[in-house]
């Protein structure tokens, strides 16, 4: 290990955490699907945007219904389980599967009334439901009718009052949109709050985004969503680093996790997921749907020096790469200019799709699993690397002792933002201490 840097920020505790995607329900079975390398993504169902847009493969939430996921999900919690029900019946697709994580993430942290009295609440996204929105005009258009509840449901910060209704978080709360990265800037901004004192703890949720087939069309068209490829099978359509990826696969999910410092999880009994040690963000300076390397590395330095950790102490990387030609060859040349051909490098939208907004999310909660548990989820259709000087996870699962990540999220307009978390519970010999 190489001499540790001075900390510009106290690290915080990754309490709990949250998942809903197209293979797992709750934590357990997203680490299970983690080890495994189990993927969501198949062919799109007939009769679905997706299908209209002419994606060729979804990572999807087929067959969820906010009931049965509550009924397995939440069987001791029978307040929350009736709060899910009040809401879930005229509810958007965001607003109820945001609801269904932050309640199992505050279940699971334990928290007490007063504890959420004090707790602030961060929804991830933006232009969450546009799905709903373009029904709503269609039904209009044919019908001259729209339903009352539209006059909140079509606002993102619908999604904040059913969360806190839910929940019982009534501190300060609202909407962060930041589009792809939106998951990771809402970690960094509650880890802000909760480092200043002005929310004792916070619960970010990224919900699920219901788009209609306009916005997805429009970015096969753009070239960044892959469509059909001839002769290949589109499970294998998700190809993240991969010299034939084709763009990306859209993908449903959403996610929770609660910050907080360590010593509030400590006083309840919970053990950390693991610690955020670190935060970084940057711009490029321009309107464009392609990244620049130099704010990808400026975001990277900047949270590796808020740890004070060193690039060469970095054993695991999860890499937003989501599968498109451009992107992913710039963030290549970014992660091995930062890190060189050390840590691990892997990408968990090869199994869970593009979540859009939820991805950051996502991809924290998979890094703080993978430190957790001491393996690293395989790339299972990476066999021709775009980028030389990186070392990239096989295509199984490898068993792996991971003390310091970095999960990046990167968003069209040139938003970059990584965070650096750190195995909880290892001694102050530790790098993560």
């Amino acid at each position: 290990m190489t001499e540790r840097r001075a900390r510009t920020i106290t690290p915080l505790s990754l309490t709990s955490g949250a998942v809903l995607t197209g293979h797992a329900g709750d934590l357990d079975e997203y680490a299970k699907a983690l080890s495994g390398t189990c993927s969501a993504v198949a062919a799109p169902a007939e009769d679905t945007v997706y299908r209209r847009a002419g994606a060729g493969a979804v990572a999807a939430l087929t067959g969820f219904t906010p009931s049965a996921w509550a009924r397995d999900h939440l069987p001791r919690a029978p307040r929350l389980r009736e709060r899910l029900a009040a809401v879930s019946a005229r509810g958007t697709l965001p607003a109820v599967t945001a609801a269904c994580v932050a309640a199992a993430a505050v279940h699971d942290a334990a928290l007490s009334d007063e504890d959420l009295g004090e707790c602030a609440l961060i929804v991830a996204g933006g232009d969450l439901a546009p799905g709903h929105q373009a029904e709503a005009v269609v039904r209009f258009a044919d019908q001259g009718h729209v339903a009352p509840s539209y006059a909140l449901t079509h606002m993102d910060v619908d999604i904040v009052g059913t969360v806190s209704q839910v929940t019982g978080a009534v501190g300060e709360g609202w909407v962060l949109g930041a589009s792809a990265a939106s998951g990771a800037v809402a970690v960094q901004q509650a880890a802000r709050l909760v480092a200043s004192g002005e929310a004792a703890r916070c619960l970010v949720v990224a919900p699920a985004t219901e788009h209609s087939a306009v916005e997805l069309a429009a970015l096969r068209q753009a070239g960044a969503l892959t469509a059909t490829v001839p002769h290949r099978d589109p499970r294998t359509l998700c190809r993240p680093f991969d010299r034939t990826r084709s763009g990306f696969v859209p993908g449903q999910g959403a996610a929770a996790v609660l910050i907080e410092p360590v010593e509030d999880a400590a006083r309840r009994g919970r053990d950390p997921l693991a610690l955020l040690l670190g935060h970084g963000q940057a711009l490029d300076g321009r309107r464009a749907a392609d990244p620049t390397p130099e704010g990808q590395t400026t975001a990277l330095r900047r949270a590796l020096d808020r740890a004070g950790i060193d690039a060469r102490d970095v054993d695991y990387v999860n890499a937003h790469a989501t599968g498109t030609h451009i992107g992913d060859e710039i963030e290549g040349h970014s992660l091995a200019a930062v890190f060189g051909a050390r840590p691990l490098v892997n990408a968990t939208k090869a199994l869970t799709g593009h979540c859009f907004g939820t991805s950051g999310l996502l991809e924290l909660i998979a890094t703080a699993i993978q430190l957790r548990d001491g393996f690293c989820h395989g790339n299972p259709h990476l066999t021709r690397p775009c980028t030389d000087g990186l070392t990239f996870a096989p295509r199984d699962t490898v068993q792996a002792d991971l003390a310091v990540a970095v999960s990046s999220s990167y968003a069209f307009c040139g938003i970059s933002c990584s965070l650096v978390l750190g195995r909880a519970g290892t001694g102050k010999d530790d790098p993560t201490w």
